[in-house]
């Protein structure tokens, strides 16, 4: 390889480099700040059929018309959907991860003193039943954008409904707040 062309490809893989790093910035602009702290016990957040919301921008009107609609609805930026308590999905602002429509999978430890995160991220968090978060999710129709519910084409969870509904009254961090 001449030089000339050992030069033009190291310039062609920083410029590459470089633009990754724009991109990666870009989307890292568009993040929902979130912490531990913010998921609160699911009695703390509004009811919405079969699972959980809250808005952490102040938004929650937006969220729970999109959570209660009967044909479908986008999420605004700072929604929080909980089936749950070890499972939360995040809403972040538009143009922050196209594969997975912005939203952000995060997998929580809780108890009485509130919850740690486990694990968090876009297509690789894993569940506590050993499924990808990112992988059910993704089967919803993209009217219910993302967000998987009866009928929305997700695959079934392997428990109960009275199960989900023994978990979610048992969310420990509700316990602190007595």
């Amino acid at each position: 390889m001449t030089f000339n062309k050992m030069r033009n490809s190291i310039t062609i893989s920083f410029s590459l480099l470089l633009i990754a790093g724009v991109s990666y910035a870009a989307n890292e602009s568009k993040k929902v700040d979130a912490d531990a702290e913010d998921f609160n016990c699911l009695a703390e957040m509004t009811a919405t059929g079969n699972f959980f919301v809250d808005n952490l921008l102040g938004n929650l009107p937006a969220t729970v018309a999109a959570a209660s609609s009967d044909d479908g609805g986008r999420y605004p930026a700072g929604s929080v959907v909980s089936l749950i308590p070890t499972e939360v999905m995040l809403k972040h602002n538009a143009g922050w991860n196209a594969d997975t429509n912005d939203w952000e999978f995060i997998e929580l430890t809780v108890s009485a003193a509130g919850s740690v995160i486990k694990s968090r991220g876009t297509t690789e968090v894993i569940n506590q039943f050993g499924g990808n978060c990112f992988d059910c999710h993704s089967l919803a129709r993209p009217e219910w954008d993302f967000v998987c519910g009866t009928g929305h084409g997700c695959a079934p969870l392997p428990i109960t409904r009275e199960t989900i509904i023994g978990i979610q009254k048992g969310d420990p961090r509700c316990s602190r707040k007595e």
